[in-house]
């Protein structure tokens, strides 16, 4: 029986109970509901003023699950009521005059009590059922059929259909189910991870996964109708750690009508199995791997050292070759070491004779060594694996390892080694260097191209990408340097850069050029270039461009600001020559028109010198509007006059119309 927490079933006694509404009242209050079957209850509620309840509630309390409720008594007032009741080993005692509310408080207290008693029911079962299984873990020699009893006992506690114990591959691709609860016995059946995403994503986050609702969870996409079909509601995949590398899940699968939901109590339980299972199946491969072992390596070790004395004739070539050689047995223990690796290890062979080879190398990396040894025990051979070793003296030392199985077998191996520290220092600062300098051109303004000697270009910057309009990655793919250029300037610039008169032999000075563009626009650049040799030979051609389309628009501009200027620095001398020459000419004019003035006056109009004094007049008063226009002068505006000559046109440069 499980208590059930949400809505406590209580049961009235007797069952025929005369008061039983204002009881069902009490109960409803505490938040409770009246059961009729025992085993729907937690707590049974008995009206000892009844004279039939003494026996209905011994016969109830007589049965096992009756046995496991909480007793709360109502009795009559009265020190005899009172004694009679201790048989029943109630939780709350109450008198008949105890009203509805005290009624609903000492049902809940009397319910805490029982969920109390419940853990502590639940934890004692647990542990004793973790302390069976680790007794058995540690003196069952049969692995698989305890294991297959595991996931029994598992699923029986928890109350589950399936409890499954998954074994991974070491390559993490298959899996196999060694122990099912539902089984008759051991089993060795193969699963396809495709249809178990919940055993994938515990092997691969290390972690328990739980899924409630699994045919609606986006995890279990693609198998949903399986489980839906198999009505499976809940799972839980813990998995089992060996080692530090997940090698199993424990997997179970529960069905809607077994349960929902795993309290964290059952998750407790549920790692613990977990934890001790890893262990045993951890203690079980040691011990598998020690039994029978000894003999073996006994068998190994003689015919390794068997077979390093059928080469003895090949000792002289080992020690006069430059790399390192070291005969290892099956469990990678030096058999012999050639002077040339004494030397590298700065160690002697006698000492190194029937050490383990991670012991006298003290790899930084165990892992790749030793799985350059294991290929080599495969049978496998394998080359040029780098790695840094520490040296008695505490030195580091980069060797390069190559192995293999000596001659024909597969017990002992031959493991040659030379030291390559300089060269890989060597080797990193090129790369540094290299990638410094392909920073360095591609972080230039400028465009740098280059071209080996059949116009294929191997080099192209980001300069190059803004100014042709290629990407890097299409120029490197197959464009050729012609491309670049009008029609016919490449070869120009190459005879140019062979010649001896624009910079030298294998130089161009900088020159003005005109580039194509993807888009076929021409690009004004400024150019210059080189030819690359090696060795004396010709190997590529470089050239740096700087675009010039900025700086001919700027330089055009500056030209246009010039003509302005000079146009306006001629305007304003035409404007001041006109103001000073209006200036001057209008004191004369005016004399000569005040004293014409006065002789029209003084002659009468049939005098002969009359006329010729209103001539005068007339002519300077128009000499006079000329004047005028002249100091209205505001901007140089010409007209033909006669020939190719130009005068000032006085009625333009002197208008207000722009």
């Amino acid at each position: 029986m499980s208590v059930s927490e949400s809505c406590p079933g209580v049961i009235l006694v007797p069952a025929t109970l005369a008061t039983r509404e204002p009881l069902r009242q009490a109960v409803a209050r505490a938040g409770f509901q009246c059961v009729e079957a025992p085993e729907q209850a937690s707590l049974v509620l008995a009206d000892l003023t009844l004279p039939e309840a003494h026996a209905a509630l011994t016969a109830l309390i007589a049965t096992p699950v009756g046995a496991a409720l909480s007793v709360v008594v109502w009795v009559a007032p009265g020190e005899e009521a009172f004694s009679s009741v201790d048989s029943f080993h109630p939780e709350e005692v109450m008198t008949s005059g105890a009203g509805c509310h005290e009624v609903a408080w000492r049902l809940r207290r009397a319910m805490k009590h029982q969920y109390k008693r419940e853990e502590v029911r639940r934890r004692q079962q647990d542990l004793a059922l973790l302390v069976e299984l680790t007794a058995d873990y540690a003196e069952s020699l049969d692995v698989e059929a305890l294991l297959h009893d595991v996931t029994r006992r598992i699923a029986e506690r928890l109350g589950v259909g399936r409890a499954t114990l998954v074994m991974l591959d070491r390559e993490g691709e298959g899996a196999r189910v060694v122990a099912a609860s539902d089984a008759s016995g051991p089993q060795d059946v193969r699963i396809d991870l495709e249809r178990y995403p919940e055993v994938r994503e515990a092997a691969r986050t290390g972690k328990p996964v739980v899924v409630e609702d699994a045919p609606h969870h986006p995890l279990f996409e693609g198998v949903q109708e399986e489980l839906a079909a198999r009505n499976i509601h809940t799972l839980v995949a813990l998995p089992l750690i060996i080692t530090g590398e997940v090698r199993g899940v424990l997997l179970l699968r529960a069905r809607g009508s077994d349960r929902r939901t795993f309290a964290p109590h059952d998750m407790d339980f549920l790692n613990t199995v977990a934890h001790s299972t890893a262990v045993a199946l951890r203690n079980a491969s040691l011990l598998l791997s020690v039994r029978g072992k000894t003999e073996r390596e006994m068998s190994a070790r003689i015919a390794a050292e068997a077979k390093a004395a059928s080469l003895e004739t090949y000792h002289l070539f080992f020690a006069n070759v430059r790399e390192g050689v070291a005969i290892l047995d099956d469990r990678a223990c030096v058999l012999s070491l050639n002077p040339a690796g004494e030397t590298i290890l700065e160690t002697s062979s006698e000492a190194a004779m029937g050490r383990h080879l991670v012991d006298i190398t003290q790899p930084l990396d165990e892992t790749v060594l030793m799985e350059l040894v294991t290929a080599a025990r495969r049978g496998e051979s394998r080359s040029d694996v780098d790695m840094m070793v520490r040296l008695p003296g505490g030195r580091r030392l980069t060797l390069c390892f190559s192995a293999g199985p000596l001659e024909d077998g597969r017990r002992a191996i031959i493991l040659s080694f030379r030291d390559v520290t300089q060269a890989r220092l060597l080797a990193d600062e090129l790369h540094h260097t290299k990638d410094f300098l392909e920073r360095l051109i591609d972080s230039s303004v400028d465009a740098i191209v280059a071209a080996d000697m059949q116009g294929r270009i191997i080099l192209f910057n980001k300069g190059a990408e803004a100014i042709f309009g290629y990407t890097a990655a299409q120029a490197l793919g197959g464009l050729h340097v012609d491309q670049l250029y009008p029609q016919g300037a490449s070869r120009r610039i190459m005879r140019q850069l062979r010649g001896p008169d624009y910079g030298g032999r294998g130089r161009l000075e900088v020159c003005r050029q005109e580039v194509v563009s993807r888009t076929g626009q021409l690009v004004p650049v400024n150019m210059t270039a080189s030819i690359v040799h090696e060795g004396g030979r010709e190997v590529a051609s470089v050239g740096i461009f700087t675009d010039l389309r900025d700086r001919m628009a700027l330089e055009r501009k500056l030209s246009d600001v010039e003509t302005r200027l000079e146009e306006s620095e001629k305007n304003a001398v035409i404007v001041a020559l006109a103001g000073t020459t209006a200036h001057e000419l209008n004191q004369p004019l005016t004399s000569v028109m005040g004293y014409a003035e006065l002789l029209k006056r003084k002659l009468k109009e049939d005098d002969a010198a009359y006329k010729p004094v209103d001539i005068i007049y007339r002519e300077a008063e128009r000499m006079a509007e000329i004047v005028r226009k002249i100091g209205r002068i505001t901007r140089f505006e010409t007209k033909a006059y006669i020939g190719s000559q130009q005068i000032l046109d006085l009625d333009k440069a002197s208008s207000n119309d722009d």
